[in-house]
Parts: structure tokens; C-alpha cells; sequence
């Protein structure tokens, strides 16, 4: 099961390598997105219209459990009992996320960051809770539930990105969504295009991580 698949991403790729994939979302929009992709790709999911707080004990068994920066979203602690229930004794769960570090490459982060702000993203919840004292990671969760075993794979990668697909970054980011800006989408993507102009080429160096646990 992909848990939050949103447009597929994960949930895709894994189904073209043989599995058999329940792609999980509430969104209608969301799940739309992921069927297309899937049959682009000429794959088959299986689209289930819900989120962590729809789990219920009698599904599954799954062998894996994948989520793609949609955990924090979620009750972690609850969601791990739940998912305690319906995963296979030997399955696991895996944790995707990016790392971008400080780098000349990455600067155009930092330029969308600061126009994102403008338009309220520090102020959003989910970033205050990142940066409270309070805040505790996904291993900080992970380590105090059965799913406790936990290991770190990435892949280091740099490669071309275009403003067009910067400013669609922008918008997949919760924090800037086309829901949350509202009215104001288009005066974010012109601020956005605006700050980047005369960029150049742009580029990404990227740290593409997955964080698998497992039961003991």
C-alpha cells in the first residue's frame, strides 16, 4: 500500500516493478491523478479512497507499507499501532524524502522559499510544528513502536531542472498549494518566475532517501 500516494509517484514505479499496489488517498483529485499516470505507464492500481484515519484493522495483510512526505500529515503514533495490524509479520515500512543540501545548485530553493513565504508558508502548521522544540522526527516514532528496526538507504543525483518545473514544485508543496494560495496563485507564480529570472540553467543535487523499519 502506498499510504497519501497523491499523483502516484511511488506507488507507480513500484507497480511497473512487479507488485501488486494498493494506492491509498483521500483526495478524488489526488487518486484521478494516480490512475492516469498508472495507465500511462500501462500498469494497473488498485485506488482506495482514503487516509490514515480510514485504515481499519481487517485490511491487508501488506507486505510493504510506503509513504512519500505524507506522514507528518498523519497521527503518527495511532497510524503505527494500526499499521502494526496489517502488515505481514515480515513485512516492513519505508519512508521516502528528499535532502537538498547548501549548495550553488540548489540556491533557487532558497529564492522559492523566501517568495513561499511571503505568501504565508512560515506561518503554515506544519512548518511550525517542524520548528518547535516539541517536534519529534519520524525515527523518534518509528524507534518507539513495534516497527522499531530501522535503515537508511539513499541516492546521491544532480540533474537539469526548468523553471516550469520549479513553479510546479512550488505548487505540489502543501505549504504553497493551488488550495492554500486560493485567489493568490497567480501572484505567487509571477513573484516566483520574477526571482528566478536571469537564472540561467538551473540544476538539483538531491539525496533521494528511504527509511525503512521493520519489527524485530
Amino acid at each position: 500500500m502506498d499510504l497519501g500516494t497523491g499523483p502516484g509517484l511511488l506507488a507507480v514505479p513500484f507497480a511497473a516493478a512487479g507488485m501488486r499496489v494498493t494506492a491509498a488517498d483521500p483526495e478524488p483529485a489526488m487518486l484521478q491523478a494516480a490512475g492516469e499516470r498508472a495507465r500511462a505507464a500501462g500498469v494497473t492500481l488498485t485506488l482506495w479512497s482514503g487516509g490514515s484515519g480510514d485504515l481499519t484493522s481487517d485490511m491487508g495483510p501488506y507486505r510493504l507499507v510506503t509513504m512519500g512526505r505524507s506522514f507528518h500529515w498523519m497521527d503518527r503514533a495511532a497510524t503505527l499501532d494500526l499499521l502494526d495490524r496489517i502488515i505481514a509479520p515480515d513485512g516492513a515500512i519505508a519512508l521516502f524524502h528528499d535532502e537538498h543540501p547548501r549548495t550553488a545548485e540548489n540556491h533557487w530553493r532558497e529564492t522559492l522559499h523566501a517568495v513561499a513565504d511571503r505568501f504565508g508558508r512560515r506561518s503554515d502548521p506544519a512548518v511550525l510544528e517542524r520548528n518547535s522544540p516539541g517536534y519529534r522526527s519520524h525515527a523518534s516514532y518509528l524507534l518507539a513502536s513495534r516497527f522499531n528496526v530501522l535503515e537508511g538507504v539513499s541516492v546521491v543525483i544532480r540533474k537539469p531542472i526548468t523553471l516550469d518545473e520549479i513553479v510546479g514544485r512550488a505548487l505540489s508543496m502543501s505549504t504553497c498549494s493551488p488550495e492554500k494560495l486560493g485567489e493568490r496563485i497567480g501572484d505567487f507564480e509571477t513573484e516566483l518566475r520574477s526571482a528566478l529570472a536571469g537564472g540561467g540553467d538551473f540544476s538539483e543535487i538531491a539525496s533521494l532517501v528511504a527509511l525503512i523499519a521493520r519489527r524485530p
